[in-house]
Formats: C-alpha cells, structure tokens, sequence
C-alpha cells in the first residue's frame, strides 16, 4: 500500500473518531434521548432519526443506544444535561370546599383567568354568553347549535372546543365545552369534559385532582 493511501487512510480513521466525539446524550426520558450532534441538540424518540443522521434506538436509565454511521452503541448520559432519567409526574391539586360546600377553583381557559365551580354532575364545561365573549370564544360562528336542558327548562347553547383548560398546574387541551345563552351559568362550570380527563375523588372533605400523566 502507498504512503499516500495510508494517509488517506489515516484521514479516514481521524475525521469518524471526531463524528463521534461530536454525538453526545445530554438527556434521558422514558422512550426519547435529548441528543447533541455538533451543537445541534434536539429530543429524539426511539425509531427516529435526529440531527446528523443519528438514530435512537433504544433509551434506559444508563444511556441510550445510538446508531451513528450504521454502528449501534451505547452512549451514557452526558455531563451537559444534570437531570437525569425523568419519570412522568404527576401533577396534583387539592380545593377544599367553600361557599355552599361546592368545590371553587380559579383556573383558566386558554389562558385567561376564569372562576370555577366545580360540577361532577356537569357533563361538560359550561359558560354563559357574556363569559365568553370575555373570553374571545366566537361562539355562534364557530361553535355547533344545540339545546341544552337545564334546572328551569330547556336553554339555547353553542357546543364548542376551548384549547386548554387549566386548574392549578393540571392542563388539558382541547377541551369541549357548552355555551349558554343568557347570563345563566353564573359561574362557569367545570364539568366531565375536563374531569373525565384528570382524576379525581373526594378525601376528607377536600376535591382531589390528579393529572393522568
């Protein structure tokens, strides 16, 4: 073999020893890897392929495993990112009762703050036309006409679709929702639509909330 091949060569070694130092794990969740590929950083699932052409092919408490090049190895966690492999957490809230011995909560929908009373018997999150319009929800352009019966008869509603509803540090996105015509509810209702996606029960007098993932 000539010289200048074997430097070729050579070239060839040094520049795949300086891609791999340039592939480093700077984080680790259940199923994706935060990975930095020169300085391009991104969270990545395993199956799916991140900057560089990197794969991630498999992620546990110790690493994850990359495919670099078409090469699979292990690459443990880098000293970049401190917080280790994060377990989901659970975010939880507890209202105690108030007024009437109902449940009250201020929360939000789509980030506008909104008073709520908290109603297991409510099928959805319910609003009044006011509340609403407070809230810059186009109601009856976009929303779906409907009949709603009610404790005094039957009521002219619009079934809509808020973006997020959010109590505490508890979210739900996408969240269906009822307005009223009228000024009745009173307070907004925070019903099934939003609770049936959370969990929740009743402990000692207090309203326990617990987000599901």
């Amino acid at each position: 073999m000539s010289r200048r091949a074997l430097f070729a060569l050579s070239l060839l070694g040094a520049a795949s020893v300086s891609l791999a130092a340039q592939v480093q794990v700077v984080g680790l969740f259940p199923g994706a890897a935060v990975i930095n590929v020169d300085g391009q950083r991104k969270l990545v699932r395993e199956g799916q392929v991140g900057p560089g052409g990197v794969s991630v092919v498999r992620v546990d408490k110790q690493g994850a495993i990359l495919r670099v090049d078409g090469v699979e190895r292990l690459y443990p966690l880098g000293r970049e990112y401190s917080g280790g492999f994060a377990e989901p957490v659970k975010k939880r809230l507890s209202i105690a009762k108030g007024q009437g011995g109902h449940y009250w909560i201020t929360g939000s929908i789509n980030s506008n703050s909104v008073p709520f009373l908290v109603d297991t018997g409510a099928t959805s999150v319910a609003l009044n036309e006011g509340q609403a319009r407070r809230l810059g929800i186009d109601f009856r352009v976009s929303g779906q006409p409907l009949t709603v019966n009610t404790a005094s008869g039957t009521a002219r509603g619009w079934r809509v679709k808020l973006d997020r509803v959010k109590v505490g540090d508890i979210e739900v996105l996408g969240v269906e929702a009822v307005v009223l015509e009228g000024g009745a509810p009173t307070e907004a209702l925070l019903g099934m639509s939003f609770l049936g996606r959370v969990s929740w029960r009743e402990e000692q007098g207090m309203l326990v909330l617990e987000s599901k993932i």
